[in-house]
């Protein structure tokens, strides 16, 4: 079995496939750190707060992500299931 702080230190050394853009981040950063705070009654530094982010984006990105994808396709396949009973016209024969 891995032992939890090889398993952090191999995830925050991978390469992020995801990336969050500044804004986004920063944002992500302030609500950590106030769930931290309220919640655990934990103060987390910026560098904590980072590697955190890191650390999620890289476990919970891609499966959220794949998730998204197969829910919207889904939906746009039972919208498109009904398209001709929805919005057929019949020809007229004559």
């Amino acid at each position: 079995m891995v032992d939890c702080a090889s398993r952090l230190e191999e995830t925050l050394s991978a390469p992020l496939r995801i990336r969050l853009d500044e804004d986004r981040r920063r944002n992500l950063a302030d609500a950590i750190r106030r769930f931290a705070d309220g919640e655990l009654g934990i103060e987390l530094s910026g560098f904590q707060v980072g590697r955190l982010i890191d650390f999620l984006v890289t476990e919970l990105g891609a499966p959220v992500y794949n998730q998204a994808i197969q829910d919207a396709r889904g939906f746009f396949e039972e919208k498109l299931a009904d398209l001709e009973g929805e919005f057929y016209e019949p020809e007229d024969g004559g």
